[in-house]
């Protein structure tokens, strides 16, 4: 099933977007993993940029998401998590359509019974830091494509679209 694109809450199949919208349209190649319990997700991006550290990550999700879904650079480390089940659950109650991590989360089991999207490279039961080290709403560059705050993002089991 497809949807406009300028329907976040609506279910977006990503590879029927790309046939409608081609090169409007830049794909990440880098295999994320879905692990949440909403399979297709979508909205602008907020992004973050961080590593090993999760305080940014934890304090954005207790903020109104307004359907968003939040984009992080963990620079692709896996050696320790930047989301767990109770910094979901705060993204859950408020309003995150979902979460990107270029890197780990741990308490998959959990995730993946929530109503969030959650996309990762994988995970880890470690915890990361949490002195709030890093930045918020900068551009990112993850596997070549830069993702920018308030442009729109689809996910889906096939991949993640990105506005040009």
């Amino acid at each position: 099933m497809t949807a406009s694109p300028a329907s976040p809450s609506a279910t977006v199949n990503t590879a029927d977007l790309y046939d409608e919208r081609g090169e409007e349209l830049n794909s990440i190649s880098l295999q994320f993993q879905s692990l949440g319990g909403r399979s297709h997700f979508s909205g602008p991006v907020r992004t973050i940029r961080c590593f090993e550290d999760n305080g940014l990550v934890k304090s954005t999700l207790a903020t109104p998401g307004n359907g968003a879904v939040l984009v992080v650079d963990g620079s692709g480390s896996l050696r320790t998590a930047l989301m767990g089940d109770m910094i979901a659950a705060s993204a859950v109650a408020n309003g995150w359509a979902g979460v990107v991590i270029n890197g780990a989360i741990r308490d998959r089991a959990a995730l993946a019974d929530m109503p969030l999207g959650v996309k990762a490279l994988g995970s880890n039961p470690r915890k990361s830091s949490k002195a709030g080290a890093g930045e918020t709403d900068v551009d990112l560059l993850i596997d070549g494509v830069t993702i920018r705050t308030g442009v729109m993002i689809w996910c889906d089991p096939d991949g993640i679209l990105i506005e040009r």
